[in-house]
């Protein structure tokens, strides 16, 4: 066995590699940029060495800086994780070139199935069922209008040198291929350094399902069972499962070994997971591409069979052979993970960035997570917070297990999917296993349907106010102790949710509360300047509190609403919602997060890609330019018809989170 390994990744991956190879008594070192220099995983590893600036072209991504680190801190050993250089034929020959191993499957085999289209050509000659499409070297327009007139609307276009969604687009007719192409091409040279697209014929209703196989680069290999991956958002896995469900087991069957032929096709040798689109209609699978690397969703498989898919990875790379044969590796129980990231899912899931104010991750289950409280979230890489991974005997015991996990879970200061991936393991179609990778879609209605605030969250917001307001501000008129001679005690608070401002009447006898909940008919009332009606009225008891835990008594329940510091005001939590809340200004009623009437902010940091957009009239939703950010590019569109009368800047400038982009009147 090697001594010292350099894992040359970051985040939650990095320190769940080292978790292993330092069980295993394996040194370990990490690399960090700027960004990351007081990052989680620096401090999971025995050495961590700088190899850049914050942006992953200057450092991550950087074959001859890794290749520094390992000859500076003498590790003989490198895993790559997932993303970045994992999946870098010239990265892994330069590793081996050195005398060094090289934690995965061989130069050849990476380059052979790296490129998503000599990866279809090599399983159609193995026989392998693939998905009807055209993965050839002319990359002009006119070539691709032909090929997705050949094949037929709906098309997917894809990167073909990489994955996780990058440089992925859904195009549903001829007059959308020309932007969809170019905007791919960018994103494609952004992610992976190469621009070269194929298309594939968009099946739908689909499911996506895998198989993870393991090889010892001799014609060896074994699957260690199958996963359902559907549950996407931009063509990206948030929620996994192992096994797959409700697959008969003729499919199943010819699914593992399609897998395993797969593998044998090129002598694969580590770990790897081979992808297959399964069409639900016509009962059968084909091949959409061979992942040369450890997956993002490898923790449901390990907890399924019980195997350390990274002690494997070692010991294969160390010199040994296969640690068992197929018919010792069992499957038991129903695992899923759910990823949690920095996004927001009601603003078509833009990356959210800035700094993690609190974070509270569920006992009992598995927490795969690479950050920590007062750690910023930035534009430089992926989303991730953290994965939540579950294991129990039944599908549905699983469900309900994750489920109460997420509602357990408290992250502020910026923006999560958690309430949406709980919305999503509620659904009644989840549940009954009615899924396909456009299940998002499908379900958008009730998916991204906006709940008002409970009787109980608005409690906790109340009592949070009051303890932290009259703290500060010391003025007796926002408290509902002490004297008052000619009234009863009681005081007003504006509060707004999710763009609603309302007006909390609040009156106290002891622990005793009252509350009347005050608000605008419509917008016209409120900018006509009428007076308020009451929208809600409810009496609450505080039972009692434990830091910014309040366990309150309301409608004959008992609830518990967490209440956590957010931006520029607090989000609360109760079960598994949670809403933004801010402390609106008494004489404006408004506050101060709102943007300047009649133009447009950004949502998040990146770099302006594009200015698509001409000065002058446009439609509601015209494009008006792209940004990119954590390597994926959105989209910023009219919000009504309108003039945009200028752009604020240019073609590759960096924008931060509330830049003023255009003038939009």
């Amino acid at each position: 066995m090697f001594s010292k390994l350099l894992i040359a990744n970051r985040g939650e991956i990095a320190v769940r590699i080292a978790r292993t190879a330092r069980s295993m008594g394996i040194c370990t070192v990490a690399v960090y940029s700027d960004a990351d220099e007081s990052a989680v995983h620096t401090r999971s590893c025995d050495e961590a060495i700088h190899i850049g600036a914050s942006p992953s072209s200057e450092s991550y991504l950087k074959i001859d800086r890794i290749l520094e680190a390992m000859r500076s801190t003498g590790a003989t050993a490198v895993h790559p994780g997932y993303g970045f250089l994992s999946e870098n034929a010239d990265f892994a020959e330069a590793v081996e070139s050195k005398g060094w191993i090289f934690v995965g499957p061989t130069p050849d085999t990476i380059r052979r199935m790296g490129s998503k289209s000599s990866a279809k050509d090599l399983m159609e000659e193995a026989g392998v069922p693939t998905t009807p499409g055209y993965q050839g070297d002319e990359q002009s327009l006119k070539k691709f209008e032909l090929e997705a007139e050949r094949i037929g609307y709906p098309i997917l276009l894809k990167a073909s040198a990489g994955g996780g969604g990058k440089g992925m687009r859904l195009v549903e007719s001829k007059f959308d291929i020309e932007e969809a192409l170019a905007s791919a091409k960018r994103e494609s040279r952004s992610a992976f350094g190469d621009e070269k697209i194929l298309i594939e014929k968009f099946v739908k209703p689909a499911r996506h399902v895998e198989v993870q196989i393991f090889g010892d680069g001799k014609g060896e290999v074994v699957h260690l069972y199958d996963r359902d991956c559907s549950i996407q958002r931009r063509h990206q896995k948030i929620i996994e499962e192992a096994p797959a469900f409700g697959l008969d087991a003729l499919v199943r069957e010819q699914l593992l070994k399609a897998g395993v032929d797969a593998g044998k096709a090129v002598n694969y040798r580590g770990a790897g997971t081979v992808e297959f689109l399964y069409d639900i209609g016509a009962n059968s699978v084909y091949f959409m591409e061979m992942n040369t690397r450890l997956q993002v969703e490898h923790p449901v498989t390990e907890m399924i069979t019980g195997v350390d898919l990274v002690e494997w990875q070692l010991r294969l790379a160390s010199g040994e052979g296969l640690p068992c044969d197929q018919t010792e590796i069992q499957c038991s129980g129903h695992s899923l993970e759910a990823r949690v990231y920095a996004e927001d899912p009601y603003k078509d899931f833009v990356p959210s960035t800035g700094v993690l104010e609190s974070l509270k991750l569920p006992t009992r289950v598995r927490n795969d997570c690479g950050v920590e409280v007062g750690q910023e979230i930035s534009a430089y890489y992926d989303p991730m917070i953290a994965k939540i991974v579950v294991q129990k005997p039944t599908r549905e015991q699983a469900i309900n297990a994750l489920k109460y996990a997420l509602s357990t879970t408290r992250i502020s200061g910026l923006e999560t999917n958690l309430e949406f991936l709980g919305k999503v393991l509620g659904g009644e179609s989840f549940l009954t296993g009615e899924v396909s990778t456009s299940y998002i879609e499908d379900h958008k209605v009730t998916l991204f349907a906006y709940s008002m605030p409970s009787n109980f969250a608005l409690a906790s917001v109340i009592l949070y106010r009051m303890d932290h307001t009259s703290l500060e501000t010391k003025d007796p008129w926002d408290c509902l102790k002490g004297f008052r001679l000619n009234d009863s005690s009681a005081i007003i608070s504006w509060l707004k949710f999710s763009g609603e401002t309302l007006m909390a009447k609040i009156s106290a006898d002891g622990r005793n509360y009252s509350v009347k909940i005050m608000a605008h008919a419509d917008s016209e009332a409120r900018r006509k300047g009428e007076q308020m009606e009451c929208v809600n009225e409810f009496k609450f008891s505080k039972i009692s509190c434990e830091g910014s835990e309040y366990l309150i008594k309301a409608d004959n329940e008992k609830k518990t609403g967490a209440v956590m510091p957010h931006r520029k005001g607090v989000k609360v939590f109760e079960g598994d919602r949670n809403w933004d809340v801010t402390f609106a200004d008494v004489l404006t009623c408004s506050d101060s997060s709102q943007s300047i009437e009649g133009s447009l902010t950004s949502p998040m940091s990146g770099v302006v890609t594009s200015l698509v957009a001409e000065i002058g009239a446009l439609k509601a939703g015209d494009v008006l330019l792209t940004i990119e950010a954590m390597k994926m590019e959105h989209k910023i569109i009219a919000p009504s018809d309108g003039v945009l009368l200028g752009y604020r800047f240019e073609v590759g400038q960096q924008v931060k989170d509330g830049d003023l982009l255009v003038e939009f009147e």
